[in-house]
Parts: C-alpha cells; structure tokens; sequence
C-alpha cells in the first residue's frame, strides 16, 4: 500500500483500485496524510480497473449512499440519503485545516461547477463531510467552504465514530485524527470523490485527489444525467 503525504503532487498519474463496502478483501484504499505522518488503514472489496487516459474509475458493483445524519453548516440535521435522493451528488471526506490535497479538490470541484449552466448547477449536490470533526464546527466549515469550494457546497460534520462508518460504507478509509509533537495535527483519509447517480442513488464513479478542473468540467454533465463519464 502507498501512503501519499500532502504535497506529492509529482507522481504520474494512475488510478487507485476503489474498494467496495463488501466481505471480500482484496487490498487497501490510499490514505492522504493532510499536514504530515504516515498511518494505514485499509477495508475490504472489491477493486475495479480504470481506463488510464480517463479520469473517473467506474465501478462494476457501485456504492450505497452512506446512511448519515449529520449537522450541516448550520447546526442542523443533514439526512445525507432524504436530501440528496433523485440528485447526482458528489461526496468527498477531508478537513478544513488540510494544507493542499483537500482545498485543492473542492477547488477544482467548484471551478467545474461554475461552468455548468444554471439549471445543472441547482440539480447538482456536492457534499464536504469533515474528517476532524472535533476542530471542524459548523460554523468553521461554514466560513471555510465558500473560500475553498462554492457557497452552495454542503458541509457536514458531527461525531469521529458516526463519520468514520459513514465514509467505510463507500470503501472510504480514515483515521482519527492524532496530534505530533510539533503540535501539527493529521488526518489521514482516502482523498477520493464518489459520484452518485441521480437514477439509482448508486455510487458508480470514482475520482481520484490529482483529478483537474477540466476533468471534472467534462464528466460533470454526463454525471448530472446520469451517464457514465
């Protein structure tokens, strides 16, 4: 298994094996270090091959959305599955003090999303839950989200044990949260962006953290209708 620290953005590009929530173990997901530190982790699956010049991997056994109830950026209970039902949804795990991987990826979320038209943008669900839920309020995601995302981005968090389950349920890995000794915090996490399909509320297509903005900016429309990118 390759652990990737924040900051290794030199690698070539290659598409992680995604594992599904299933009892078969076939290997470990990839983890993030955001802010430093090597962990492991790993769940077990199914792992699917990805055409290398594409950047979504479309799985062959998709994801149950997670069963979460969590608090958005008001302080409010966020039913993930009662909300985003019958709308394509992206769904990515990471955390506010992250230094690179995590603003990056909603970066580049958002700026695909911009370029969508109106009527796709208001259909379209793109959900940050925190990893470090205890730093992490609603109102920290609440101020965080616009600057790295879009203001219409959804923030979640609530309790480490409730997320942690959450995110095992799409073959998302990670790890509380652990303080060094230079005071620095890391949060190790699969850094990948599940999309959900707005015909079966299945999970079918997954992106890994060194996906583009124009990446993003191709397959969004066909992930809004549905299709496969």
């Amino acid at each position: 298994m390759h652990l990737q620290k924040t900051g290794e953005r030199s690698r070539p590009r290659r598409r992680t094996p995604v594992l599904a929530a299933a009892l078969v173990a076939v290997t470990a997901l990839t983890l993030s270090a955001c802010g430093g530190g090597d962990t492991s982790g790993d769940a077990a699956g199914v792992s699917v091959a990805a055409s290398p010049d594409k950047a979504a991997t479309v799985l062959d056994r998709p994801f149950e959305k997670p069963n979460l109830v969590l608090k958005d950026t008001k302080g409010r209970a966020y039913d993930l599955r009662e909300r985003t039902k019958g709308r394509p949804t992206l769904i990515y795990f990471g955390y506010t003090h992250c230094p690179d991987v995590c603003p990056l990826t909603m970066s580049n979320i958002a700026l695909a999303y911009k370029e969508l038209p109106e009527a796709d943008r208001d259909r379209l669900q793109v959900v940050f839950v925190t990893t470090d839920p205890e730093r992490d309020t609603s109102a920290e995601l609440a101020k965080w989200l616009p600057g790295a995302g879009d203001p219409s981005f959804i923030g979640l968090t609530g309790d480490f044990p409730t997320i942690q389950a959450g995110a095992r349920q799409i073959g998302i890995g990670i790890d509380p949260p652990k303080k060094e000794k230079d005071g620095s915090v890391v949060s190790m996490h699969g850094a990948q962006v599940i999309a959900f399909s707005p015909r079966t509320d299945q999970g079918y297509v997954v992106y890994d953290d060194d996906t583009t903005a124009e990446e993003y900016e191709k397959d969004l429309p066909k992930i809004i209708k549905g299709e496969n990118p």
